[in-house]
């Protein structure tokens, strides 16, 4: 991935405010615990849920059970939004990811998104790869059950940071290379 081009939004930020570096909204997205997706129904109609994502090789990465109304979605649309951010008014960075989710098969791929799962979250999120997709393993029900999940990977296209404390609106913009 290429660096963006960072743009400030006066409109939307304070007299005097800076950009939000590219690091800076890296680190967010590297740091965040939790995101926000929103995916889009057969029928047009938004659909938003939580879930765990990693920021790895410029790209979000984020799994889904293959009968989630999430996956269902990507089937017909690829387009998300991820959002994660500090839920207070005056402190903290909200980041917006915008991209086109595409569906991670490659094992060797899938063997390092397990092992970030697992380095995050500090063992909590452990998968296995199994048939291009993970397999985690459930004790719900005092049956242990194999529970598969598709992976997918955003490459942003824009992302949006907004600065809270001093107010900054901050787009970055990811451009297709030149193919000759």
């Amino acid at each position: 991935m290429s660096t963006p081009t960072t743009v400030l939004d006066a409109r939307f930020s304070d007299p005097g405010a800076s950009a939000t570096r590219w690091e800076d909204a890296v680190q967010a997205l590297t740091d965040a615990q939790l995101f926000w997706i929103t995916t889009v129904r057969a029928d047009g109609r938004p659909h938003v849920s939580p879930l765990v994502a990693v920021w790895l090789d410029d790209q979000i990465h984020f799994c889904t059970g293959p009968e989630e109304q999430k996956a269902h979605n990507l089937r017909t649309d690829p387009h998300v939004i991820l959002t994660t951010g500090c839920n207070q008014w005056n402190r903290g960075l909200d980041v917006v990811v915008e991209g086109d989710a595409v569906r991670t098969t490659d094992e060797a791929t899938l063997q390092r998104l397990a092992g970030a799962w697992r380095t995050k979250w500090e063992g909590q999120w452990q998968y296995e790869v199994h048939d291009g997709m993970f397999r985690s393993r459930s004790d719900a029900g005092g049956a242990a059950d194999a529970i598969d999940a598709l992976v997918f990977s955003v490459s942003p296209t824009k992302i949006l940071a907004f600065g809270k404390g001093e107010f900054t609106q901050t787009r970055h913009v990811f451009q297709e290379p030149n193919v000759s």
